[in-house]
């Protein structure tokens, strides 16, 4: 994965209309400031595997690759269970507390580009603290649905 981390155009449509993301301005700024997420699977019978990756943002969805990924326990995983879960997040100060971050569910898919694997994910339900809404305090916790 080189090149920027965002590689999405959010211009118009072909009517000229605004195309809407997934994610807001505030989360896209957000994640192109971060270099890993945690990506959660979950085998067939539900035991789950977590792992630290890095990531980019192409269009709605989060691409994640790695080194000979066909031998991870998340490749077998979302070959047998699409379900997949993603969080980024982070501490913008420990003094005051101020965790923030973007926990992003739904599905992943494996797919080949110029013959190497990589894992897409679409989101289903972004969950964000912090980020749209940097008031001090206690972080509000923004939920929505996107598909």
């Amino acid at each position: 994965m080189v090149g920027p981390r965002c590689v999405s155009d959010r211009g118009t449509g072909t009517s000229g209309s605004h195309i809407m993301s997934a994610f807001t301005d505030a989360e896209l700024d957000y994640l192109n400031t971060q270099p890993l997420m945690r990506f959660a699977t979950a085998s067939p019978t539900g035991s789950p595997d977590v792992a630290p990756v890095i990531f980019e943002i192409d269009g709605d969805d989060i691409i994640t690759a790695g080194f000979d990924i066909t031998h991870t326990v998340r490749y077998r995983n979302i070959g047998n269970n699409p379900r997949a879960t993603a969080v980024v997040d982070d501490l913008a100060s420990f003094d005051p507390w101020s965790p923030r971050g973007i926990k992003v569910i739904g599905s992943a898919a494996i797919e080949e580009v110029d013959g190497a694997p990589r894992f897409r994910i679409t989101p289903e339900v972004i969950i964000s603290w912090a980020i749209n809404d940097t008031t001090p305090g206690i972080p509000k916790m923004e939920r929505r649905e996107v598909r």
